[in-house]
C-alpha cells in the first residue's frame, strides 16, 4: 500500500487529506489558530464542584468550563498537586521534581470535594476537545507524546506496547528505557520503537523532557490563570507522529512555512526520507491536482455510493450516528437474495470502515445492514468488519449482529467528528431562485477585474473559476482569457478550481488573501 499525505495551507485554515492507493481515507480540517487541541496542557482553576457527577468543572479559557471527573484525576494526582504548589510558591528558582517527597496514590474510588475546592489551581490536559454544547474534558494524568515515546511525568513505570510481540525486544527495549530516564517519570514505549538503537531514543526522550521543564517554567511565570502551559504540535505534525511510516511515498504541502516545518519534522525522525517532503508550486489548486477534491465531494455527502449501484446513507444526530444499506438499483444476483444480500452487506462493510476514518466518526455507530436469514453470512460478515476496523488508530468496539439485523459499532471520540456540507448553494442568487443572465457572467467578471486593477490599484492577482467556465475562457486563437491579460495586465492569472460551483468564483491577491467582491447586495 502506498500513501501519500496531501496538505493544503491556506490563511484560515490547513486541510490535510491522507490517500492510501491514491484513495481518500482521512481528511482533516484544522482552523489556523485553534487553541484547543487534544494534548494541551492547562493551568487552570476550579470553578464549580459537582459532588452529584464527582466531578468539577475547571475554568481553562474556554467560552464554556471544561469536565474534570474525580476517576481522571489519576493515582499521582496528590503528587502533582504538591510540586505545582511548591513551583507557584517560589517564581526565582524551580525547584526539581525529585526533591518534592512523593505523595500516597489517590484512591481509586472517593468523594472529588476531598481533593479539590472552588478557586484551587490545577495542572490539566485536554483528552477531549470541545463537541457541540460540551466543554472540553480532562484528565489530571499529564503526558508528552512523541513518535517512539510518551513521557508521563509523577509516575515511575515503564511500559512497552503488547503489539511488539517479541519477548526478547520487549525486555531490552523496557531495560534500555530503564537506564536512561529520571526519577519519577514514567514512560510508554510505543510500537514503532521496535528496533530502534539507544541514542534515536536517548534524543526523543531528551526533547520530551526538555518540553516538561518548558512546561512548568510556564505555569511558574504565569501571573494569572488560566494559562496554556504546553501546546500540543499541530494538526500536520501530530498526524504525522502517529502516522507517518515507510510506505509513504510522498509529502505534498503548498505553502512554503508549512513545507520547512513537515521537512525539519521529517528529517529528525527519519532523516533517510527527508525528500519525500515536496513543496508544490502548480497553479491548479492542490487538491486539484491530486484529485482529493473529487473525492471529498463523492464521499462526504448524506448519500455515499460504493459499489455496483449499492449506496450508504449516512444520519449524524446528537446521540449517534445512523448508517442505512441499501442495494439500489443492482440487478438481482443468479444466487438469489441471499447472496445478493451477502454481497452488498460486505461491500457496506469496505466502505464504512472507510467512512468511520474519513469523517472520524465516534460515539454510538448502529448500522442496519440488508437482512440475512443465514446466520453463516452474518458471521462472516462480523468477522470482516473486525478485521477491516484493525488498521483504525481510535479505540473501538463491535458487537455482532442482532436479530435486527443491526450492527452496532462505539467508537473513541476525541474531536468533532468531520461534517462537511457538499451541497452547493446558488452563488448567484444565493438561494432566492433568480439569477442574472448566465451568458453576461463572463462581463460580469471583466466587470470585477476592472474595479480590482482600476479602483483597488491592485495589478497581481489569481481569479478562481469553475473548470467549464475555464475553459470557456481559454478557447479560442486569441482568447477571453488573453483579452483581458492585453487590457489589464499580465499579473492576471486564470485558475480552474474544482470545489467552486458553476457560476461561483474567487478573487485571491498577490499575497493569497481573497478579495471580497460578493454580488448578494446586486441580487436583492
Amino acid at each position: 500500500m502506498v500513501s501519500e499525505l496531501i496538505i493544503d495551507a491556506q490563511p484560515n485554515e490547513v486541510t490535510i487529506a491522507l490517500l492510501e492507493d491514491q484513495r481518500l481515507v482521512e481528511f482533516q480540517k484544522e482552523t489556523q489558530g485553534s487553541k484547543y487541541s487534544v494534548g494541551n496542557i492547562y493551568a487552570g482553576k476550579v470553578k464549580k464542584i459537582m459532588p452529584a457527577l464527582n466531578a468539577c468543572f475547571v475554568d481553562v479559557g474556554h467560552e464554556r468550563e471544561a469536565f474534570l471527573h474525580y476517576q481522571d484525576l489519576g493515582i499521582n494526582f496528590l503528587y502533582l498537586e504538591k510540586y505545582v504548589k511548591q513551583v507557584v510558591s517560589d517564581r526565582k528558582k524551580l525547584a526539581p521534581m525529585q526533591k518534592v517527597s512523593k505523595q500516597a496514590d489517590l484512591p481509586k474510588v472517593g468523594n472529588i470535594q476531598e481533593v479539590l475546592e472552588v478557586g484551587q489551581e490545577v495542572l490539566v490536559q485536554i483528552t477531549k476537545e470541545p463537541i457541540n454544547t460540551k466543554g472540553p474534558r480532562l484528565t489530571g494524568e499529564l503526558s508528552f507524546a512523541g513518535r517512539f515515546l510518551v513521557l508521563m511525568p509523577f509516575c515511575d513505570k515503564v511500559s512497552v506496547s503488547t503489539k511488539i510481540k517479541s519477548k526478547e525486544e520487549r525486555t531490552r527495549l523496557k531495560q534500555l528505557i530503564q537506564s536512561i530516564k529520571p526519577r519519577q517519570f514514567g514512560v510508554i514505549v510505543r510500537t514503532v520503537a521496535e528496533g530502534k538503537r539507544a541514542a534515536e531514543l536517548n534524543n526523543e526522550l531528551s526533547i520530551l523532557l526538555e518540553s516538561w521543564n518548558d512546561c512548568i517554567k510556564k505555569v511558574q511565570l504565569a501571573t494569572q490563570m488560566p494559562v496554556l502551559a504546553h501546546e500540543e504540535t499541530g494538526r500536520t505534525v501530530s498526524m504525522l507522529r502517529d502516522l507517518f511510516n515507510p510506505s509513504y511515498e510522498s509529502i505534498h504541502v503548498n505553502n512554503e512555512e508549512v513545507w520547512k516545518e513537515v521537512k525539519k519534522y521529517v528529517s529528525l525522525i527519519a532523516p533517510e526520507r527527508e525528500n519525500i517532503v515536496k513543496l508544490y508550486n502548480g497553479n491548479v489548486p492542490i487538491f486539484d491536482n491530486f484529485s482529493v477534491t473529487k473525492q471529498i465531494k463523492s464521499g462526504l455527502g448524506k448519500t455515499v455510493s460504493y459499489k455496483k449501484g449499492a449506496y450508504l446513507i449516512i444520519e449524524h444526530t446528537e446521540a449517534l450516528h445512523v448508517v442505512d444499506v441499501n442495494s439500489g438499483n443492482r440487478n438481482r444476483g443468479v444466487e438469489g437474495q441471499e447472496e445478493n444480500a451477502f454481497d452488498v452487506n460486505m461491500g457496506a462493510a469496505d466502505e464504512l470502515a472507510r467512512q468511520l476514518r474519513l469523517r472520524d466518526m465516534g460515539g454510538i455507530i448502529v448500522v442496519d445492514f440488508i437482512d440475512m436469514d443465514t446466520a453463516e453470512h452474518r458471521q462472516k460478515l462480523y468477522e470482516h468488519m473486525t478485521e477491516l476496523m484493525k488498521s483504525d488508530r481510535a479505540k473501538h468496539n463491535i458487537l455482532p449482529l442482532s436479530k435486527f439485523g443491526l450492527m452496532q459499532i462505539t467508537r473513541q471520540r476525541v474531536r468533532p467528528a468531520m461534517d462537511v456540507n457538499v451541497e452547493e448553494t446558488c452563488p448567484t442568487c444565493f438561494g432566492k431562485g433568480t439569477i442574472k443572465p448566465s451568458i453576461l457572467f463572463t462581463d460580469t467578471l471583466e466587470s470585477k477585474i476592472d474595479y480590482i486593477v482600476t479602483n483597488l490599484g491592485i495589478k497581481k492577482f489569481k481569479l478562481y473559476i469553475h473548470p467549464y467556465v475555464a475553459a470557456y475562457i481559454n478557447q479560442g486563437f486569441i482568447s477571453m482569457y488573453r483579452q483581458w491579460q492585453m487590457k489589464y495586465g499580465f499579473g492576471l492569472k486564470v485558475i480552474a478550481d474544482q470545489s467552486l460551483a458553476f457560476l461561483q468564483y474567487k478573487f485571491v491577491d498577490g499575497k493569497g488573501n481573497e478579495i471580497n467582491m460578493t454580488e448578494e447586495i446586486e441580487t436583492k
